[in-house]
């Protein structure tokens, strides 16, 4: 910024273009040039150097070998492009031109070369010198190697089973570790304390990347109405430019011929990508010197999540076995299954007028299924799932404070600078409390005020638009269920097997589920959009704050828009029906839906299910195919046009873009996924199994997309993964009290224990000993077919000569002094669910409480770490200056001395 001292202002001619404005150049002095003449030909205006590509096709150096390409921008030459509108290439070209102009003052080396495919593309290589390196890592406070450090040591947990994780490692002779050095914010003041054998590779490739960003989105180009334009992504978006981006260091699938490339991207590839290394361990340290902390934390806490889904898996998968052993034993199953016991039970229709009285054993295949899910190992795995996400999240923090200490993120803080679009809005000037200094900001109080009250309504908005949605689909259940209670009934006479699979109920389920798949996702592709627009209008400072502030707003809406409809099953469902004699009507005109004889529980999974599943599928469409075809179809076009070999520039703009907010959709995938694991798992222990066999495919699809799909990122600091960790705390407390209702209200684990215990013997049962007989029997009240309304009832009683029929629910019987009320069956449960939900969260919240105290964040040992190396850092950082004083002061005494001789007097200070 010391090298840009003056503004040189171009000025346009007034044109149609509303986007009209002045050019800015920055220069030695401010000066105005003329309208007249090419810019060509205006005075201090300079231009990229042009070279003929020199046929070295993986090479990373502008064309004398010497200057490594730190960055490539990409724009279609304006004399032959097409264009609609008179004058707007030239308008394009002179923005263009400015902007390179300013690089170039900006102690940045341009260097132009033609394509090789396509004559009109022209690709300017960006290469920042030694001195602009040094400028910019002393501005943003890049912390560089002081020494070699020699305290970083890694001890494995399962070193007595070294010739097992032998086999889970990189291997080390084909990734060689890193080097690890005490490091400090770079001072250019104190470059001789730094650890410089080579200027060439003191800034790795990652760093001169950030770098050479940092100042391409710093630039500026336009002045119109005392608006600053300025930024490469302004640029790219306007479309004055096609692309920027850094260099993959070579082909994905060999190495590069120059033997003085490291080819990471292919040691990538071969060691992560590739479907061969998908039971190896991830080689973090690479991934994050060739993309940078943001993406290796990400890598690191995936990595970190699936291996603990190991065990979640293997004890849900235990559950679900015990639950699948222990069907034929499950008693009431059997009553429902039973001809003499389900078969005779005639059960009151499940809508007004047209739906049919049914027989209780038609849901005979859905009880046996419920007996699965519905089990005491479901209890079990609940409790365990509450534990198990505590400690998860307990040990990700002390394996992400280790990542810190080791990729040195400590205090990354003090490195962030503000957004180049925060910066251009700063045209406020304020006091600051502390420094009592006037600083810019972008809005007054009031104005801040105003964007928060606007965005927050703006995300009201769609969050009741998505209410409104799962409104819309429990109207098509209650539509629904009676055409399917009418046609399937019609269809099928009941003693067909495919009515035993496809009741009423299931068919409307299924449907149901798909239907709402299909609007989440439409949904959620145009909230997308309109999140990034609102964050964008309420300019946060940073881009971590940027980023914090997008990933509430998207979880807001996709935990709105993925999980009502499974909390509208679980706890919404069946739940206030009235009985038939009095139903209860979804706005006056829809009864509401029922559950099952065996309660709502297995739609819930089979929601669950579809829901996971097609998602899964969904992502890796989007993915994988997506990037996939459209690199295929780029090199077919490409193949057509010539056989020329294309340089490495040529070759990686032919890449996909992955975007800023590629991997916040990656982590928003996860963090869905978490949700699911957590907050229903009691409806379905199996999830935790599919999510781990879609994480361990999905770290290796992200890792194949990202080394062989998609352009090379930039390279971003990251400390943490942001926001998703506190996100992830409020999943985890909320899952203890969603799966303690879903055992209590969605399952019937407590009425059968009720039963069990309480009424299967006297005084209220008539058994000799504690039994699950006459269940089903206890659980379905009575009601008198005469007691129907007429706005209920229908004409097919008289067919069965019926005069009473069951509903699932606890009420006195007709004739009972207190007909139609709930008996005291029902309160005993209530008490019961009421009294197990209290237990099972407070022993729960107890066991996380206490496991969150007796584990802290950081390790000891890592906390002795940081401490003495921050000694060890500020000891040698003083030391030197105390050499560098001495040396000085030794110098001066030499040549004062001699005065001392002379005179015999003190020597005066210089």
């Amino acid at each position: 910024m010391q090298m840009m001292t003056r503004d040189v202002l171009l000025g346009m001619e007034e044109e149609e273009d509303d986007d009209d404005g002045d050019i800015v150049l920055d220069n030695l002095e401010q000066t105005t040039v003329s309208n007249f003449g090419p810019l060509e030909s205006q005075p201090d205006f300079r231009t990229p150097e042009f070279e003929e590509f020199n046929g070295k096709h993986d090479s990373l150096f502008f064309n004398d070998g010497q200057r490594r390409i730190d960055f490539v921008l990409v724009y279609e030459d304006e004399s032959r492009k097409e264009t609609n509108k008179k004058g707007s290439n030239e308008k394009q070209r002179r923005k263009r031109q400015a902007y390179e102009s300013n690089l170039i003052c900006g102690g940045l080396q341009l260097e132009a070369t033609r394509s090789v495919l396509d004559d009109k593309l022209i690709f300017v290589k960006v290469h920042a010198p030694w001195e602009v390196l040094c400028t910019y890592a002393e501005i943003m406070h890049i912390k560089l190697p002081l020494k070699p450090n020699d305290l970083k040591t890694r001890s494995s947990a399962f070193g007595n089973f070294s010739w097992f994780t032998k086999v889970l490692q990189v291997d080390e002779s084909i990734i060689k570790p890193e080097q690890e050095f005490f490091t400090a914010p770079f001072e250019k003041n104190r470059m001789n304390d730094f650890y410089i054998h080579d200027r060439d590779t003191f800034f790795n490739p990652a760093t001169r990347s950030r770098i050479v960003y940092f100042i391409l989105s710093r630039i500026q180009y336009q002045v119109r109405d005392n608006v600053k334009k300025f930024g490469i992504n302004k640029l790219v978006s306007s479309g004055i430019y096609k692309a920027a981006f850094p260099l993959h260091d070579c082909n994905f699938s060999q190495r590069s011929e120059d033997p003085s490339c490291p080819s990471e991207r292919y040691l990538l590839y071969r060691e992560w990508a590739h479907p061969r290394s998908i039971y190896k361990k991830q080689p973090l340290d690479l991934i994050r010197k060739y993309y940078g902390e943001k993406i290796g934390i990400y890598f690191a806490w995936l990595g970190y999540y699936t291996q603990m889904l190991f065990l979640a898996a293997i004890v849900g998968v235990a559950c679900f076995l015990y639950g699948y052993v222990n069907q034929n034993n499950c008693t009431w199953s059997k009553e429902v299954c039973h001809p003499d016991i389900g078969g005779k039970i005639i059960m009151c229709p499940q809508c007004d007028k047209i739906c049919p009285f049914w027989k209780l054993n038609s849901t005979c295949e859905s009880s046996k299924k419920l007996c699965i899910f519905d089990s005491f190992g479901t209890l079990v795995f609940a409790v365990f799932m509450g534990v198990w996400v505590t400690l998860f999240l307990e040990f990700w923090k002390r394996r992400q404070a280790e990542l810190e200490y080791e990729w040195d993120t400590v205090e990354l803080q003090q490195e962030e600078q503000p957004r180049p679009e925060y910066e251009a809005q700063c045209t406020h000037v304020v006091i600051n409390e502390i420094t009592q200094e006037e600083e810019h900001v972008p809005f007054t109080t009031w104005g801040k005020c105003i964007r928060v009250t606007l965005c927050a309504s703006a995300v009201l908005f769609w969050i009741l638009l998505i209410i409104a949605s799962v409104i819309g689909i429990i109207v098509y259940r209650l539509s629904v269920l009676v055409v399917f209670s009418t046609k399937l009934s019609q269809t099928f006479n009941g003693t067909d097997p495919i009515q035993k699979y496809l009741t009423p109920q299931t068919a409307t389920s299924i449907t149901a589920s798909v239907i709402s798949f299909i609007i989440i996702m439409i949904l959620n592709t145009i909230y997308e959009k309109v999140a990034i627009m609102i964050t964008n209008f309420e300019l946060p400072r940073t881009q971590t704050d940027y980023e914090n502030s997008l990933t509430m707003k998207m979880f807001l809406f996709q935990f709105v828009n993925y999980y009502s409809s499974c909390f509208y099953i679980a706890f919404f469902k069946g739940k206030f029906v009235g009985y038939p004699g009095d139903p209860t009507y979804w706005l006056g005109k829809y009864r509401n839906e029922e559950c099952e004889p065996g309660g709502c529980l297995l739609e819930l999974t089979t929601q669950l299910t579809i829901i996971m599943g097609g998602k899964a599928i969904w992502n890796n469409i989007q993915e994988v195919l997506l990037p996939w075809i459209k690199n295929l179809i780029g090199r077919y076009h490409t193949a057509s046009r010539t056989e020329k070999k294309s340089p490495r520039w040529e070759q990686d703009y032919h890449l996909q873009l992955m975007g800023k907010l590629g991997l916040f959709y990656e982590y928003l995938e996860m963090i869905i996924q978490f949700g699911f694991v957590t907050l229903f798992v009691a409806s379905f222990p199996l999830a935790p199994l599919l999510a781990l066999v879609n994480n361990i495919l999905e770290i290796r699809v992200d890792a194949w997309k990202m080394t062989t799909q998609y352009r090379r990122m930039v390279p971003e600091k990251a400390q943490d993964i942001g926001a998703w960790q506190p996100i992830m705390q409020g999943i985890a407390i909320l899952a203890v009290v969603t799966n303690a209702m879903i055992i209590a209200f969605t399952s019937d684990m407590i009425p059968r224990l009720v039963y069990y215990w309480s009424f299967s013997v006297p005084p209220y049962g008539n058994h000799t000993q504690y039994t699950m007989e006459g269940y089903i029997n206890s659980t379905l009240s009575y009601f008198n077919v005469s007691d129907f309304k007429s706005r209920s009832r229908g004409s097919s009683a008289s067919d069965f000569d019926i005069r009473t029929c069951r509903y699932r629910d606890f009420r006195n019987p007709p004739g009972h002094p207190q007909e139609y009320k709930h008996n005291i069956y029902y309160w005993h449960v209530i008490t019961a669910k009421l009294a197990f939900i209290i237990v099972m969260e407070h022993v729960i919240y107890s066991v996380k409480f206490f496991i969150s105290y007796a584990i802290p964040d950081v390790s000891k040992r890592t906390k002795s770490k940081i401490k003495r190396e921050k000694y060890l850092t500020q000891k040698l950082l003083h030391e030197n200056h105390l050499k560098d004083m001495t040396k000085t002061m030794g110098v001066i005494a030499e040549r004062m001395g001699p005065v001392v001789t002379d005179n015999h007097l003190r020597p005066k200070s210089e």
